[in-house]
């Protein structure tokens, strides 16, 4: 590392490098936060809740694999250019996932969710320079006594994103929607475009007005290593996100991307070992109190961005608020973090103790996931926000307290190292979560939706796929319009089988879902066979009235059921005629042929009854269909992601059994660290 009074920097130069570094800085640091809340809208414009997971998944993973080569890179060919670099991988990132599925389908990329997954790890990609190479310019300008000053200033910004990130990334989705020459462009992509002029103005500082710091000392790169780390967690990432839904478990592709990635990772084991200077120092890790609190780090970060990723989704899809909305429902998770972690940073530097106040967190985090997983269709956002706080404050001490430990375990020389390994765990424990909780919410969807969403007449159970749940779970017209389409389908057939079609009689009598009022008319020969045994019935009365004489015909000319032409007809036969009986029979014959003639008449208009009947009732069911749909989905939604966290209790339990093992060091003199740290370099 070059020292800050070598280099022939003014204060102004200082003061707009700095200013840079903090956008860029604040650019990374909102990336991570600012999404969560506008993914349920993307999925549901994308159609991509298979693949939800990916968005956030990609990012880091290309982020924290990059971190040990941007470090490196800019010890050798300078802090500036690597920089740039990086901001113009960031932005181009940027502009290509707003576009993302603006033009269909693409070859190679696929279609719109495919494309924000690949541009999100290119965003990815550029991100790891910014926070790597902007803390190393940092190291470069200032000692490292003011160093820890900046240091805070910086890890507020990271605050500031966390705290508004959710909130911003809300209120583009809900309010960012504009139309411009004719062309609607849909709020969450501003979620992405609000990097450019940002991005753009940082770049123009670092280009125009940061000085050109000289190299470091440089090194060898390991270029294999950090493929082999690639290879590794994206077999095993893409195991995990496949594994159960696209294929079984024991299916040769599951199986053979979990054996590349353990093959990849013994040699990428063995290689380290060899490296002269290898992107993992795997010697660190024979220190103990690293090696269990990096695995600490690694399995707490899992729960903390698995929780933050997923919540606004559930807000979203099962309590109704806006993604707005959902991003201020979030900050008593973000209040509570900060605040534990601030508090509890104070408590270790006041007291030299550390182990009490991490084993709190986890306990803490254990009872606040654990009340998320009483969450349900009908809790309510200030029930929520209890459960959150609880979250919060567990998640606040691992944000302050696991790098201390990491940086206090590792030998004085070799701070700076340690603390990437510390990034570089916590990242990739990120990433990990983040995919372990998206395959576990995908698995209890795929169990919950078919136990809680009735079908719709005629529909076959696949057709209710994931993406179209999420979708209609947030939009109850969209139900009522699918409801309306699957229902009107339903009555034409309804309406053929009251016309005496044979095949679609057959169809309506063997579809469970309709009920037994509208079959009943089917049945047993249907409408026209009932009117025919009413019709030979009433005409053997008439006869037989008929046959009764004058009597008989009185009674008839009372019947309210008997035609008003009948009743002339009878009215004009003669009284000599009734006792002459050959002449009543062929009376009697005329009436039979005249009623039973309008039996095509009486069916039509049956029917025609019936049809009415049947589309008010339909009309009913319609409404009351969509609200169980609607009801269905928000139930099976709040089922699936207590589920996740109900399985996600398992991993903070792990990594609350981990810290009981770390033991508690005595923390060095600030003297001490200080010069450890000047001596190691930069935290790359």
């Amino acid at each position: 590392m070059n020292d800050s009074s070598d280099l022939q920097i003014t204060s102004a130069e200082r003061r707009l490098t700095l200013a840079a570094l903090a956008v860029v800085v604040l650019l990374s640091a909102l990336d991570q936060t600012i999404v969560a809340t506008a993914m349920p809208r993307i999925i549901e414009e994308l159609q991509g809740l298979s693949m939800y997971a990916w968005v956030t998944t990609a990012y880091m993973l290309t982020s924290t694999v990059s971190v040990p080569l941007y470090g490196k890179l800019s010890d050798q060919y300078g802090r500036k250019p690597l920089l740039v670099i990086g901001v113009l991988l960031f932005l181009a990132g940027s502009a290509l996932c707003g576009l993302s599925g603006e033009f269909g389908r693409l070859p190679v990329l696929g279609d719109g969710m495919m494309q924000l997954v690949v541009f999100r790890a290119l965003q990815g990609l550029g991100a790891g320079a910014l926070m790597t190479v902007s803390f190393a310019v940092m190291a470069d300008l200032y000692p490292p006594r003011e160093r820890g000053r900046l240091f805070g200033v910086f890890g507020s910004v990271f605050g500031l994103a966390t705290v508004v990130g959710p909130f911003i990334g809300g209120f583009f989705t809900d309010h960012a929607s504009v139309t411009v020459a004719g062309y609607e462009i849909a709020g969450w992509r501003w979620v992405f475009y609000v990097n450019l002029p940002l991005g753009a103005l940082a770049l123009f500082m670092i280009v125009y007005r940061m000085p050109v710091l000289r190299k470091g000392g440089g090194g060898e790169i390991d270029y294999l290593g950090a493929v082999l780390v690639v290879l590794t967690a994206a077999t095993a990432l893409l195991a995990l996100t496949l594994g159960g839904t696209h294929y079984a478990w024991n299916s040769p592709h599951i199986l053979g991307l979990f054996g590349v990635s353990a093959v990849s990772l013994a040699v990428f084991l063995w290689v380290e070992s060899r490296a002269r200077e290898p992107i993992l120092p795997l010697h660190l890790f024979s220190i103990p109190t690293f090696r269990i609190a990096t695995l600490g780090s690694f399995v707490m970060s899992m729960a903390f961005l698995g929780v933050v990723m997923f919540m606004p989704l559930y807000m979203q899809v099962v309590q109704g608020v806006s993604a707005t909305q959902s991003g201020v429902s979030l900050l008593p998770l973000m209040l509570a973090l900060i605040f534990s972690s601030i508090l509890s940073g104070r408590i270790v530097t006041r007291t030299g103790k550390y182990k009490l106040l991490m084993v709190a967190g986890g306990v803490m985090l254990l009872i606040g996931v654990m009340s998320l997983t009483g969450i349900t269709a009908d809790t309510t956002q200030r029930d929520l926000a209890w459960r959150l706080v609880l979250t919060g404050l567990g998640l606040g001490p691992a944000q302050t307290l696991f790098s201390l430990v990491i940086q206090n375990a590792a030998p004085a020389n070799q701070v700076g190292v340690a603390t990437s390994m510390s990034q570089f765990s916590r990242q990739m424990g990120s990433t990990v979560g983040v995919a372990i909780f998206g395959t576990f919410l995908t698995h209890a969807l795929t169990a919950e939706l078919p136990k809680h969403v009735p079908q719709l007449p005629g529909a076959a159970v696949a057709q209710l796929d994931l993406a179209h749940a999420q979708s209609q779970a947030m939009n109850v017209e969209q139900i009522r319009e699918r409801v309306q389409t699957a229902l009107d389908e339903r009555y034409r057939v309804i309406e053929r089988a009251y016309g005496e079609d044979p095949k679609a009689v057959e169809e309506v009598l063997g579809d469970s879902r309709l009920p037994e009022a509208l079959k009943a008319p089917l049945r047993d020969g249907g409408i026209r066979a009932r009117t025919n045994d009413e019709l030979a019935k009433r005409t053997d009365a008439l006869v037989a009235e008929l046959k009764d004489g004058e009597d008989g015909r009185d009674r008839l000319l009372e019947d309210p059921n008997l035609s008003t032409a009948m009743k002339q007809q009878l009215a004009n036969i003669p009284l000599r005629a009734w006792n002459e009986p050959q002449l009543i029979a062929g009376v009697a014959k005329l009436f039979r042929d005249s009623l039973l003639a309008t039996e095509d008449a009486v069916v039509a208009k049956r029917a025609q009854l019936a049809l009415q009947a049947v589309k008010a009732g339909m009309t009913a069911y319609a409404n009351q269909l969509v609200e169980n749909i609607h009801r269905g989905m928000r139930v099976a939604f709040a089922g699936a992601i207590a589920h996740m966290l109900e399985r996600a209790l398992w991993i903070v339990g792990l990594a609350l059994l981990v810290v009981l093992f770390i033991p508690e060091l005595p923390l060095r003199s600030k003297a001490h660290a200080d010069s450890a740290q000047a001596a190691a370099g930069p935290a790359d």
